[in-house]
């Protein structure tokens, strides 16, 4: 079965990167030192607690990393037990080889006048997805236009990929900030289980308690790069535009440059974005097996329920219904999640993007799209990771100017405002792209 990780998302500029074909025999890869257990009660029970060797972190209700035996070991004990509801590997992604050779253009190439676009930075005029719906953009300008002034309040967006530039010159001012935690302290501030956490969370690198380290730095690109096209910041004479403006952009590092995301990392890196005032997350990464796991799809609905949280998900690059084979978490039936395909500057998806109609909510563009990159660079990359963050974008605009949707009324409001297409039909739920004016003119 190949594998569908970050990996199968990344894309040249006008060229995506195909994965090399992993077989993988019985069991996909997992943690070998981590299980994931749900008890019936959010209390472990006695006879468990107090069994020698055992390492219990709680993720959300009901639900823990268990370590200390091996994977064999933990899996007879907790499976023997009646007061478990399931025991589950820590699931991931195969590492996947791709070449990171990405043409990377420093502004001063790019930095000729713009003056075709409505916004004031140097490389938007580049940027087709700002573009109107007639020209197969999701008419980001032509809502700004129309709504000079507005009223807007501040949005957190989670970005869940490969860290954050947070450094970068044109995401810098929009990249949130814990208030609550003196930074290189090395003390908990604000007691919430994470020793300064300024910028975010670090669940790839942990401590020898297991905890997750607090440095989101983007040592890949990817995660940069979706954070700018979601949030970069407008007219600031410098680079690009992102499709929200009064957002801050909240780093967790939780995906390897190789793509071999693990469960529990995904799960905390959710909670922790959640908890954190994060009412949006967008996730450009997956894989093809899930092997009847349920802990990431409760972990969204646990994050919808208690905090009104929406993830928003790519549906990978595969070229394929993800009805019929299906990916994740795209292919979660959660109603607070929403899932992206890619669509091209012209009619029809972008080649690479996988549809359902059952699957997919609708399209956004993500075929060449410019945005940052790490070290003050800007790049073109596309994929459905590039459609997603577009939709996160307008999700976050639109929210900012209405700060009482909750996710489900986010996603009914984009679905039921797309931009129509003809050719999407049979492919996608909504059959059309994500369209700011069109949602803006929705709510009001």
């Amino acid at each position: 079965m190949p594998n569908f990780s970050l990996s199968a998302f990344l894309v040249l500029v006008c060229c995506l990167i195909t994965p090399i074909t992993n077989a993988f025999s019985n069991t996909p890869p997992h943690s070998k030192n981590r299980i994931i257990v749900k008890f019936s009660k959010d209390k472990i029970p006695n006879e468990l607690s107090n069994k020698k060797g055992l390492i219990y972190r709680k993720l959300f209700p009901h639900v823990y990393t268990v370590s200390g035996k091996t994977i064999a070991q933990m899996e007879k004990i907790f499976k023997e037990n009646k007061n478990v509801d399931y025991v589950e590997k820590d699931f991931k992604g195969n590492k996947d080889k791709f070449k990171n050779i990405i043409p990377t253009y420093q502004q001063s190439h790019l930095s000729e006048p713009n003056t075709t676009s409505f916004f004031k930075d140097p490389m938007a005029n580049k940027q087709w997805h700002l573009n109107s719906s007639k020209k197969y953009g999701s008419s980001i300008e032509e809502a700004y236009k129309k709504r000079i002034g507005d009223k807007k309040e501040e949005v957190i967006v989670a970005i869940v990929d490969t860290g954050i530039d947070y450094k970068h010159e044109d995401l810098i001012n929009n990249i949130w900030i814990n208030k609550n935690e003196i930074p290189n302290n090395k003390k908990d501030d604000d007691g919430n289980g994470y020793i300064d956490d300024y910028y975010g969370i670090n669940t790839l690198v942990r401590d020898s308690e297991g905890k997750a380290t607090t440095d989101p730095m983007d040592k890949h690109g990817h995660g940069t790069h979706v954070a700018g096209i979601i949030g970069a910041v407008q007219n600031n004479g410098k680079g690009v535009a992102g499709v929200s403006e009064k957002v801050k952009l909240m780093g967790i590092r939780t995906v390897p440059g190789r793509g071999d995301e693990k469960d529990v990392d995904v799960i905390e890196a959710f909670i922790y974005a959640a908890k954190n005032g994060a009412k949006i997350i967008n996730c450009s990464f997956g894989k093809n097996h899930n092997e009847g796991g349920k802990s990431v799809q409760e972990a969204i609905d646990y994050i919808f329920k208690e905090y009104g949280t929406l993830v928003i998900a790519a549906s990978g690059n595969s070229r394929r219904s993800i009805d019929r084979r299906p990916v994740y978490p795209a292919s979660f039936t959660n109603d607070s999640l929403l899932v992206v395909a890619s669509s091209q500057k012209g009619k029809g998806l972008s080649y690479f993007s996988n549809y359902g109609s059952k699957s997919v909510d609708l399209a956004a563009p993500g075929s060449n799209i410019l945005s940052t990159y790490p070290g003050n660079r800007y790049v073109s990359l596309s994929g459905t990771s590039m459609a997603s963050p577009v939709t996160a974008g307008v999700a976050a605009e639109l929210l900012s100017r209405n700060n009482k949707l909750d996710g489900l009324e986010i996603k009914e409001i984009l679905i039921q405002s797309v931009s129509p297409e003809k050719s999407y039909k049979g492919k996608l739920l909504a059959e059309g792209r994500v369209d700011l004016e069109n949602s803006l003119k929705h709510n009001e």
